[in-house]
């Protein structure tokens, strides 16, 4: 990509990165799902759902962060703001997003809300959200009802298969923030009734504390109680240890509500609460009609601005609020500097994203990017979790005696408090290290300290376990995620580097750690020491035919294709970077040797251990192998495991060996002497002064790839799918200890329980595994150049080289969220709103996954994290569409 334009946002991230002015202070960091979760649950059996359901959210308050409506909060959570609605219908105040638990939903938890992501800058200068509220009573049990009476073989009932927004009876609530400074922050919420009828609506906007105060606790993280006050009409002052002073300021003098983030122990547990006043207060006052309920000396730790709404029929109004430092309060807070503010940051938004997107982008492909980007932007989250406070339990109240040893009791060094790229803030509003690398690869085009910083922060002694393994996730931090931080981190230097930005303290920081996870790999999942590893289910869920997180039913061990490769690539990721640090520091040569050995060695062990390894000459593809009594029986379904070998692909320039005289002479004598392990590495010399490093041989890749490029199996018209069609006819089919373990073609919800049945890999298109396959290609195609050309369909009698390959699963990539002819995307799949309403057609949804046939989003419908990998597929499509230079 070229070097951007400059622009004010730039300035920023500049001031920023240098700690000269701190804007990014205050963002979107609030969750959108606490209750639920790991860090909530002290129940004795690990049932976070049940435990913290949503019915206690409104009443109880959270011991590890906060949630809300489109809201945000300081980088520690200390201070919050979000919007609170109340259409007059509900039995509830609508203060965050409902959706199902994991046991309710037929396919696993998933949000029912209509909102969307519309726009952000990198420091936050400028956020905008928007929520679609129905005015008839919002549908929750008629939800949870129906999708618990629905089978795994039905599709999920959706918020809008209610009939709730039909006739347009629904609030597009708009919620826009403008910084005036890094603590002055201008909050301008715009209610629009799109129903032809006027509409009552309570609008609450909501500031408060997160309880940091009542876990006996003292030390870092737990100032002393804070307190909120009514200083004048509409005003809120808010004093806090750390933040210093700041106030409120509300527009038009609304009522101002005041109570405590305190639980309703009356209410949950049938006990006296600590205080009078509690959490659910504004909830009793406006839906109970307790007028008792809030402090009438208007103050506590938890206060709102109500506002009594009937918004006319196809009108809007405006709510204009101001939370600023003391020390910068404006004299007049709604002044003409207030819109001049707003129209300065959104005209700067504008310049940053122009300056982003390629220049021959059409319209619709820089909507869709500045979309991409915003949900990426808005799914940074606080995220706390000390795990050794969390096992011991706050005194007097102390988890049962199996929390010492059951989940994640041997990660009890974790300390996380930081903002961290989440995938999705509220099915999975905590961090998954494989999602997270890649979400730094869009995010690197916006931020690149932002990207560094998580990079390394994974790294840190409070993340990464004393053996090297990274975390993988708060429900079972010891899972095991594909090795994917090694080539995120070599990405990032990389697209620094072509700005001219050489980070070699980065690449050296992260190398160093990542030594300790490669050897925590080969000791942990190199079972027989023959370089075949079992990683285990390697965030491929279902994709096997067995759960591969668990002990065989059949006894043995699995021989990972994927797993393998993974290794393969890591090894070469770890080449590259060695050979890169060698420029400077000759000791980095001898680093680069033993890797280049191990890489041969795995490669070696794909291809030929036991005869052919996890190759199969008579289908032409890798394949899982299940070894038991010494008997090793290829598992054939043709899917992503045997396309992942084709990842671990890395081209070695002449003149860098040239450079690096040690390394080249211990690689010529490797080559030479150990012709056993050499056999299927390519060293060709003359190739344009190139070697190549790869786990298929030429004629193995071009075989691999009939099955990737071919429409009837891996080649979807939105990408490549994560199993072949093939198997819909044909399912794979075992028997073992009496049962028959199946594999189908299921191109989009999963029809099994394995890991929740909300992620499914029998079928659909998952957007990060394209995105190293469309990388693997590119370089294959740098070594081999217009040389090696492959039928694309196959079978189509057209042919390409692996770049215009790479460039046609770009295309169909980026396709899925571009508008067809009719305006309908295919990602938003049969609802009309989206092809032809004009509130509905240009909001884009960015799902977890895509159907194998019909490209529509599946599972997770906000997952901006490794999706946001959209962005770079659109533009590289627009960089191909340029003259050849």
């Amino acid at each position: 990509m070229p070097d951007q334009r400059r622009t004010i946002e730039h300035d920023r991230l500049e001031q920023d990165e240098h700690r000269q002015t701190y804007w990014k202070r205050w963002g979107p960091y609030l969750s959108e799902r606490q209750w639920g979760t790991v860090r909530e649950d002290y129940s004795a059996y690990g049932d976070c759902w049940n435990y913290f359901p949503h019915d206690h959210a409104r009443s109880r308050a959270y011991r590890w962060g906060e949630d809300g409506l489109l809201g945000i909060c300081d980088t520690k959570a200390r201070l919050c703001f979000a919007i609170a609605l109340w259409n007059h219908r509900d039995p509830i105040l609508k203060e965050r997003l409902f959706g199902l638990t994991g046991p309710e939903g037929n396919h696993g938890e998933d949000v029912k809300e209509c909102y969307f992501y519309v726009d952000s800058t990198p420091t936050h200068s400028y956020l905008k959200g928007l929520y679609k509220y129905p005015q008839s009573e919002f549908p929750y049990a008629w939800i949870v009802e129906e999708n618990r009476r629905r089978s795994r073989h039905q599709p999920e009932f959706e918020l809008a298969d209610t009939g709730v927004f039909d006739q347009d009876r629904y609030f597009d609530v708009q919620v826009e923030y403008a910084k005036a400074s890094p603590n002055d922050i201008l909050i301008c919420i715009t209610i629009k009734n799109r129903a032809d009828v006027a509409a009552p609506l309570d609008v609450l906007p909501t500031l408060w504390f997160r309880n940091t105060w009542s876990w006996n606790r003292s030390g870092e993280g737990y100032a002393p109680k804070p307190e909120l006050w009514q200083t004048a009409p509409g005003a809120v002052s808010a004093e806090h240890e750390q933040l210093g002073k700041m106030t409120l300021y509300a527009e038009g003098e609304p009522e101002l509500l005041f109570t405590d983030n305190e639980t309703n122990a009356e209410r949950l547990f049938g006990v006296a609460s600590r205080s009078p006043y509690r959490k659910d207060a504004f909830h009793d006052y406006l839906i109970r009609g307790a007028r008792d309920a809030v402090n009438p000396a208007k103050r506590g730790t938890k206060a709102a601005a109500h506002y009594r709404l009937v918004v006319p029929p196809s009108a809007e109004v405006t709510l204009r609020l101001r939370l600023v430092a003391d020390a910068e309060a404006p004299a007049a807070p709604f002044g003409p500097d207030f819109d001049a503010t707003f129209a300065a940051r959104l005209r700067e938004a504008d310049d940053f994203h122009d300056s982003v997107a390629p220049e021959n982008t059409s319209a619709e492909e820089r909507a869709v990017l500045r979309q991409a980007y915003a949900g990426l932007l808005w799914s940074k989250q606080f995220y706390h979790y000390a795990v050794g406070e969390w096992i011991e339990g706050d005194p007097p109240l102390f988890p049962p005696e199996s929390r010492r040893h059951g989940r994640n009791a041997e990660w009890r060094h974790v300390y996380n408090r930081d903002v961290i790229s989440m995938p999705d803030k509220w099915e999975y509003p905590w961090y998954a290290a494989w999602d997270l690398a890649f979400h730094m690869i869009p995010f690197a085009r916006i931020d690149p300290a932002f990207t560094k910083d998580q990079l390394v922060l994974f790294l840190r002694e409070w993340y990464m376990h004393p053996n090297g393994q990274l975390p993988a996730y708060e429900f079972a931090f010891g899972d095991v995620n594909p090795p994917v931080h090694a080539w995120a981190a070599w990405r990032v230097y990389k697209i620094a580097a072509r700005r001219g930005e050489r980070d070699r303290a980065f690449l050296e920081r992260v190398f160093q750690k990542l030594l300790l996870n490669f050897t925590w790999w080969v000791n942990r999942k190199d079972e027989d020491g023959n370089s075949l590893f079992s990683g285990g289910f390697l965030g491929l869920d279902n994709i096997g035919v067995f759960d591969r997180s668990r002990a065989l039913p059949t006894g043995g061990r699995l021989e990972q294709a994927d797993g393998t490769a993974w290794m393969a690539f890591f090894c070469g990721t770890m080449l590259s970077m060695a050979l890169e640090l060698a420029h400077d520091d000759p000791v980095y040569e001898d680093m680069a040797t033993k890797f280049f050995g191990r890489f041969i060695a795995i490669v070696d062990a794909m291809n030929e251990f036991g005869g052919t390894g996890l190759w199969d000459e008579q289908d032409g593809f890798y394949y899982d192998h299940l070894n038991v009594d010494g008997r090793a029986m290829p598992l054939r379904t043709r899917s992503m495991v045997g396309v992942i070998p084709l990842f671990a692909v890395e081209v070695l320039e002449d003149d860098t060996l040239s450079r690096l005289p040690g390394f080249r002479k211990r690689m010529l004598w490797f080559l030479e002497n150990r012709r056993d392990l050499a056999r299927h590495i390519a060293h060709l010399e003359g190739r344009q002064g190139r070697r190549l490093l790869a786990v298929p041989s030429r004629e193995r890749l071009e075989r691999a790839l009939r099955y990737v490029l071919d429409e009837s199996e891996l080649l979807s018209p939105y990408g490549v799918r994560s199993l072949s069609r093939h198997h819909l006819q044909h399912p794979y089919s075992l028997w073992a200890n009496g049962e028959l373990y199946t594999v189908a073609y299921t191109p989009g919800d999963s029809d099994t329980g394995l890991f929740g049945g909300n992620s499914n890999w029998r079928g659909p298109v998952w957007f990060p595994l394209n995105f190293l396959l469309v990388e693997a290609l590119e370089r294959y195609h740098h070594f081999y150049g217009d040389t090696l050309r492959v039928e694309c369909p196959t079978g189509s009698g057209r042919f390409m080289t692996l770049d215009e390959v790479a460039g046609e699963l770009s295309r169909r990539l980026g396709a899925l969220f571009l508008p067809r002819e009719d305006g309908s995307r295919p990602c938003h799949g049969p609802d009309p709103r989206f092809a032809s309403d004009p509130h509905w057609r240009d909001l884009v949804l960015f799902s977890e996954y895509f159907h194998g046939d019909d490209g529509r989003g599946v599972g997770a419908s906000h997952q901006t994290g490794w999706t946001a990998l959209a962005a770079r597929f659109i533009e590289g499509s627009a960089q191909r569409r340029r003259a050849p230079e």
